[in-house]
Parts: structure tokens; sequence; C-alpha cells
């Protein structure tokens, strides 16, 4: 029996605009064997997760809450325009890495802001080897583009509501 059909762009966009950006993660996760899809935010010299998927349906375990910038591997998404890593252990760019053969799989591009500077990142991972076939990345590189609108919206003064 063939294996199910990963859900269109379509749908991930659907998803966004009438379940949010989680629901939207969902989606994205849905379409690869990873076990976690995030957003993670810049702040500083850190990382902080926003958003979190984990198809195991568990609580976002406490390491992934908060990562130091040298630390995560969404250094080298912000340094080169994105990441990818199918086997962290055989990867020769993670010598040296204290994650390298920890956090096995790792696919991540940048999350950019209106004016174009480096927000956060949007990423599969997983502690498991897993590869990511290129259309799935090219799906994730689209989904990157129309997440930030949604994820970076600037808060309201406190005690006020938004126009009718």
């Amino acid at each position: 029996m063939p294996a199910a059909a990963a859900p269109p762009f379509d749908d991930f966009v659907q998803a966004l605009e009438t379940g949010g950006v989680a629901q939207a993660l969902r989606v994205l996760n849905m379409r690869v064997a990873h076990r976690y899809t995030a957003i993670y935010e810049l702040d500083g010299n850190l990382l902080r997760n926003l958003f979190l998927h984990d198809k195991a349906g568990e609580m976002r375990p406490q390491y992934l809450a908060e990562v130091d910038m040298g630390m995560s591997f969404c250094q080298f998404v912000l340094r080169d325009g994105a990441f990818l890593t199918d086997d962290s252990a055989q990867d020769g760019r993670l010598d040296g890495h204290p994650y390298k053969g920890v956090m096995m799989a790792y696919h991540g591009v940048p999350l950019t802001g209106i004016e174009g500077t480096l927000v956060g990142t949007l990423c599969h991972f997983d502690v498991e080897s897993r590869g990511l076939p290129g259309e799935e990345f090219e799906f994730l590189q689209k989904a990157a583009r129309l997440l930030p609108a949604h994820v970076f919206r600037k808060p309201r003064a406190p005690g006020l509501l938004p126009h009718d």
C-alpha cells in the first residue's frame, strides 16, 4: 500500500490562516520523518523556542526551550543561509561541536523580518538520522517566507484592543 501523499502547500497556508502557527507546524511536520519541527527566535546570543511540534506528542524538553547560540545548529543557518545535516555524527563541519552525534538530523532555514533582518530559524530535527528530500527543503523555504508575519507580530500596548 503506497504512503499517503504529503499535504500540498495550500494545506499549509490554510492551516496557518485558520489554525495559527502551531497548526501550520503540525502540517510541516506531517510531511517529514523528523520528530520535531520548530521556530526559534534570535535574542542576542540566545535562541528561544517560540513554537515546537513534537511528533511524539510530548511536552517540550527544557533543553530545547532556550539554546545558547554557540551550542545550537541554528547558528549555521543564521551564518550560511541554511544548514542541512542528515547525520551529524558523520558531518565533518560539526567537528568539535558538543551536539555532534547527539542531535543527529537538523534541517533549518532562516526567518527574516520585514526589513530583511534575521529574526530566527525554522527547522526540522531529530535525535535519529533523517534525510530531507530536496522538495521538502524547498517546501520549508517557502513556509519560512510566510511564517514571520504570523510569528513576529508587534505586541499591542497593554489594554489596547485591535480595531474592528
